[in-house]
C-alpha cells in the first residue's frame, strides 16, 4: 500500500523510524522503546502500511489504552494513506453505533481500546480472523493488570496474526506469554535519554508553605503569562476542586480525567490544543498518548507516583527536539524519597505573580457536524461571509459528527454574535454558542 508523508507535514522520518521500517520487515516480533514525542505512531505505521493490501476485511489491529490515542493514531493512520480504511472504536459512545459505522465502512485497520475492541470481537460486529499484524502501544499500559484479561483474551480470538508489534516510552520487562512475541527484535532508544531530557527540560522544586498547594499554583501560573502548561494530579476529585479554583480566579483552564464524558473531554482538548485555554488540569490520563504540540510546561501538583509516571508526564513536553520546564510543587511535609532521581532537583522560590493572563481565543460551539455534510470549508464560509470575521480572526477547528468547534479572536465576540444569531450554515438552523469553561 502506498503511503505519503507529505500529507503529514513530514519531509523525512527519523533514525528510529528508519530502523523499524527495516526491523518489521526481518523479524514477526518487534518491541520498540522510544521517548515521548519521537515519532512511535509513525515508526508502527510506515512498516505496517507497507505490507498491507487494499481490501475491505480488517488485516491490522492496533489496541491502546486510551480513547484519545485511539482517535490520535487514527487520523495519523488515514492522512499517511489514501487507500487506508482506518476506523478506531473506544468506549463513551454507543457500541451499536460504532457496529453500523463499520459495516459501511468496512476497514482493513481498526484502532482501538482493549475493552471496545473485545466487545465488537464477542459479537462478531468486523471479521478477526484476517487480522495478521497485531499493534500493541503503551504496551506497559496495556499489559497492566485492569487490561490483562481483556488482552488475553483478544489475542486467544486472532489465529492468524504473524506479526506482533509492541512500544512504549519506558522499559518493561514483563510481557506476558499469550502475547506471542517469539524470536524478538528490541529496539530501545531509551538508553541516553535523560541525559537529552536534561539539556531539554529545565526541572525545578518549589516549596508550598502551606498544605494547601493552590495559592502557590496560582502564583506560578501568573508568572507564566499565556504560556501551555499541564497541572498534573492524582485524583480526579482534586482534578476538579483545582479546575474550579483556577476558573474562578479567573484563569483560562480546562479539565480532563476518565470521569468526564466523552463530549466534554473532546472539548477540553480542543480549547487546550487552540489555546483558547492555556492551562490543562488532568489526572495522568493526559500522560500518555495525548499530541498536543507546544506544551511549554508541566506542573506536578501532586508528586508522581513512579518515574515512570514522572517519564511520562514531563513526556508532554520538549517533543520532537523543542524545549520545555518540569516545576514539581512540594508541601511542608512533602519529600522525593521515594523518588531518588529527583532528589538533586533545583529548588526556587516561589514566584510573586498575580497578574492572570488572558487568551487570545475563544471556543464557538456549532450544533452541526459531518452527519449534516458540515466541514471546515462550510464554518469558515460563515464565519467569513455571515460574520464578517478575517481569515486570521479564526483560529482551529475541529468537525465531530453531530457537532463543531471553532476558535474565533476574544475581541471579535460582542460584534460576530449578533451577525450569526439565527442565521443558517449550510442552509440549516443550528445553535451556536461561545464555550468558555
Amino acid at each position: 500500500m502506498i503511503y505519503n508523508l507529505q500529507t503529514l507535514g513530514i519531509e523525512a522520518i527519523n533514525a528510529m523510524q528508519e530502523d523499524m521500517l527495516r526491523e518489521v520487515r526481518r523479524y514477526d516480533s518487534v518491541v520498540l522503546l522510544s521517548p515521548t514525542g519521537s515519532g512511535k505512531t509513525l515508526g508502527y505505521l510506515l512498516p505496517v502500511v507497507e505490507r498491507m493490501t487494499p481490501g475491505n476485511v480488517p488485516t491490522v489491529l492496533v489496541l491502546v489504552p486510551s480513547r484519545e490515542l485511539a482517535m490520535q493514531s487514527r487520523d495519523v493512520a488515514a492522512k499517511l494513506s489514501s487507500e487506508l480504511k482506518v476506523y478506531a472504536c473506544y468506549g463513551g459512545r454507543a457500541a451499536m453505533d460504532e457496529h453500523r459505522a463499520m459495516r459501511n465502512l468496512a476497514p482493513n485497520m481498526i484502532i482501538g481500546t482493549p475493552g471496545r475492541v473485545l466487545d465488537h470481537m464477542r459479537k462478531d460486529n468486523f471479521d478477526y480472523s484476517s487480522i495478521d499484524t497485531l499493534v500493541i502501544d503503551e504496551f506497559d499500559k496495556s499489559l497492566e493488570l485492569g487490561f490483562r484479561q481483556q488482552m488475553s483474551d483478544i489475542l486467544a480470538m486472532l489465529p492468524s496474526v504473524r506479526k506482533r508489534i509492541l512500544l512504549s516510552a519506558t522499559d518493561s520487562q514483563d510481557i506476558p506469554a499469550f502475547v506471542g512475541v517469539d524470536n524478538v527484535r528490541r529496539l530501545d532508544y531509551l538508553a541516553g535519554h535523560s541525559s537529552d531530557y536534561a539539556e531539554r527540560i529545565r526541572q525545578y522544586m518549589l516549596r508550598s508553605p502551606e498544605k494547601d498547594k493552590l495559592e502557590t499554583l496560582g502564583h506560578l501560573l501568573c508568572s507564566m503569562g499565556s504560556s501551555s502548561s499541564i497541572v498534573f494530579l492524582n485524583y480526579r476529585e482534586a482534578v476538579d476542586r483545582v479546575y474550579q479554583f483556577l476558573c474562578k480566579a479567573g484563569f483560562c483552564a480546562v479539565s480532563f480525567h476518565g470521569a468526564m464524558e466523552q463530549k466534554d473531554r473532546e472539548r477540553a482538548l480542543f480549547r487546550f490544543r487552540s489555546g483558547c485555554a492555556n492551562i490543562l488540569v488532568s489526572t495522568d490520563l493526559a500522560a500518555r498518548g495525548l499530541d498536543i504540540d507546544n506544551v511549554e510546561n508541566i506542573i506536578h501538583y501532586h508528586l508522581p507516583q513512579t518515574m515512570d509516571v514522572y517519564t511520562h508526564r514531563i513526556g508532554r513536553t520538549a517533543r520532537w527536539d523543542r524545549e520545555g520546564v518540569s516545576y514539581l510543587i512540594l508541601g511542608p511535609e512533602e519529600n522525593v524519597d521515594k523518588l531518588e532521581a529527583l532528589a538533586d532537583m533545583e529548588t526556587i522560590p516561589v514566584p510573586s505573580a498575580t497578574r492572570v493572563p488572558v487568551s487570545q481565543w475563544e471556543t464557538l460551539y456549532i450544533g452541526r457536524g459531518k452527519k449534516d455534510k458540515v466541514g471546515k470549508v462550510d464554518i469558515v464560509g460563515f464565519l467569513s461571509k455571515t460574520g464578517g470575521l478575517a481569515s486570521g480572526q479564526i483560529g482551529s477547528i475541529s468537525v465531530f459528527p453531530s457537532w463543531s468547534f471553532v476558535a474565533v479572536e476574544r475581541r471579535c465576540l460582542p460584534q460576530l454574535m449578533p451577525r450569526i444569531k439565527g442565521q443558517k450554515i449550510k442552509g440549516q438552523r443550528t445553535i451556536i454558542e461561545p464555550i468558555r469553561q
